[in-house]
C-alpha cells in the first residue's frame, strides 16, 4: 500500500517511532534499515581530491615527461641532446606538414638536395606558410616510413632552433630505427 508500511503506521512512523524505513519484501515489518550516511562520511569514501588513500603511496617524485619534440630540436641543435635521444623523441612525436591540393609530402627542389618542410608545431607551421594553409599531422616514425628515397627535410624552417637532415642523414635515422626495433 502506498504511503503506509506492512503495520499500517504512516510514513516516518516505523515501528516504535524510529522513522526509518521498514523492511519490506519477506520481512514482515520488523526490518528496520537505517539511512546512508552523508556523502564523504561513508566508509571506504575516496579521500579529498589531491590527498593519498589508504592503499595509496605517492612518489617520492614525479616521472619526469619526455621534451617536446621543439624542446628536443632546441636540445639536439645546442649539443644538449644527443642523436639517438632525438631520434627517441622525434619517433613518437607529431610533425606538422604543409600540403597541396593532392595527398602528400610538398617538397622544396630550390635546395642543394631536396627537402620536405616539417614543423614542430602548428604554430611553427603557420609562421611559414600562412594561417589559411592546409597541412596533415604524422608522427616521425610515419615520417621516415614514408619520406620518398632521396629526400631530406627540415623542421621548423623559420624558427630559432631550425634543423636540416639531408637524404644521407634520412637513411642513417631509418636504419637506426630498424636496428632498435629488431635488433
Amino acid at each position: 500500500m502506498y504511503g503506509y508500511d506492512q503495520t499500517g503506521a504512516p510514513p516516518g512512523q516505523g515501528h516504535g517511532g524510529h522513522g526509518g524505513h521498514s523492511g519490506h519484501g519477506g520481512h514482515s515489518g520488523h526490518g528496520y534499515q537505517q539511512a546512508p550516511p552523508p556523502y564523504g562520511a561513508q566508509q571506504g569514501a575516496p579521500p579529498p581530491y589531491g590527498q593519498p588513500g589508504p592503499q595509496q603511496q605517492q612518489p617520492f617524485y614525479p616521472e619526469p615527461s619526455p621534451p617536446s619534440l621543439q624542446e628536443a630540436v632546441r636540445g639536439f641543435t645546442t649539443g644538449s641532446l644527443s642523436a639517438e635521444d632525438f631520434q627517441g623523441v622525434f619517433s613518437s612525436s607529431k610533425v606538422y606538414c604543409p600540403r597541396g591540393d593532392t595527398p602528400g609530402f610538398l617538397a622544396l627542389h630550390n635546395t642543394q638536395q631536396p627537402v620536405i618542410p616539417m614543423f614542430t608545431t602548428l604554430k611553427e607551421l603557420r609562421a611559414y606558410a600562412g594561417k589559411e594553409s592546409k597541412y596533415f599531422v604524422i608522427t616521425g616514425a610515419e615520417v621516415l616510413d614514408l619520406l620518398p628515397s632521396g629526400y631530406g627535410f627540415v623542421l621548423d624552417m623559420e624558427g630559432e632552433h631550425r634543423v636540416v637532415f639531408d637524404a644521407k642523414a634520412v637513411e642513417e635515422m631509418v636504419d637506426f630505427a630498424m636496428r632498435r626495433m629488431y635488433g
